[in-house]
């Protein structure tokens, strides 16, 4: 983990965007482009199911991805995949879950990068509603199994984090996991609590404020608490009631004080803009949460949408004196 620490000293913040608005599906090549012609300096790819994993980034795809790239400027920042399972109560399950992991690692070294994110697990694999759909609902209930052992439902979830971890490691990956409502990291204590029982140099968080603050956490606190275990960041806005995705600055968190606390705790890694709730946003062919359906390729609109969000960050770390690249 030495070297891929050694190589953020001297770095200034970078301000990327997540590929999925953009094209939620691949292939992704045309979409790279537009991304760099719209000025961002780096980019996340992703792999929405391990079928994706071994289907789409096959060996000359992936030297065909990183070439691509490179060409481009562009810096690939993180490589994102879920694993589902890794809390199940089924071993096999979490056995797979792990492996879907091994196999994230190897397509991310493969594209180039230093890290992989994922989106943290539900307890005991449940399905959970998404929180948009929380002020439509009378109730907001969730079905939970008579006589499931919590306790035990998250040390197996904590020995499946372990053991990707030690796949990290080896690798010299650095993994983000993103906080989720209702998952198993769904806030700072959670992320907080997850890194004391695995103790892997390797685990950090992907900071995404959009999805902590309507789980009642004030972003900037977050950053403070986390400090250098933030790994990579998600930028969009809401206003705290679900995790719509907002440009910046179009709904209540505090950017300014946000900015002033990643200064402050000395985080010089990417910046992604990541819109998923804003007009002409890319959404797959799959039933998918929020308001926007099926559109292959994003219109202008979005790309109008993620340009004026990285804007409008940068303009604050002009204020405050926060180098960028």
């Amino acid at each position: 983990m030495k070297e891929v620490e050694s190589m953020n000293e001297d770095r200034k913040i970078k301000f990327g965007s997540s590929i999925w608005p953009w094209r939620w599906e691949p292939p992704y090549e045309t979409t790279l482009s537009r991304i760099a012609k719209a000025g961002f300096k780096a980019v996340e790819l992703i792999a929405w199911n391990r079928e994706a994993l071994d289907t789409y980034y096959t060996p000359q795809k992936i030297r065909e991805l990183r070439g691509t790239i490179a060409d481009l400027g562009l810096e690939l920042s993180e490589f994102v995949s879920t694993p589902h399972g890794m809390s199940s109560p089924d071993k096999k399950a979490r056995d797979a879950a792990v492996d879907h992991f091994k196999r994230l690692c190897e397509v991310g070294i493969g594209l180039g990068t230093t890290m992989v994110n994922s989106v943290s697990s539900y307890p005991l694999d449940i399905d959970f509603p998404w929180i948009t759909e929380r002020p439509h609902m009378q109730t907001f209930h969730v079905d939970l199994p008579s006589g499931a052992n919590w306790n035990q439902n998250y040390a197996d979830y904590v020995d499946s984090v372990r053991r990707c971890c030690d796949i990290a490691e080896q690798a010299n990956l650095r993994w983000a996991v993103e906080a989720h409502p209702f998952r198993y990291v769904a806030n700072a204590m959670g992320m907080l609590r997850l890194i004391e029982h695995v103790k892997s140099p390797a685990l950090g968080m992907n900071f995404d404020p959009s999805h902590l603050f309507p789980c009642g956490e004030i972003p900037e606190v977050v950053i403070y608490e986390l400090g250098d275990r933030i790994f990579h960041c998600h930028f969009s806005d809401n206003d705290a009631m679900t995790n719509a995705h907002w440009r910046p600055g179009k709904g209540k968190i505090d950017w300014q004080s946000v900015m002033m606390a990643l200064k402050e705790v000395g985080f010089k890694g990417v910046i992604s803009i990541e819109l998923e709730d804003v007009a002409g946003v890319s959404r797959g062919a799959s039933q998918v949460p929020g308001v926007s359906k099926y559109k292959p390729d994003a219109g202008p609109e979005l790309e109008f949408e993620s340009v004026a969000g990285m804007n409008y960050i940068k303009d604050i770390c002009n204020e405050l004196d926060i180098p960028f690249a």
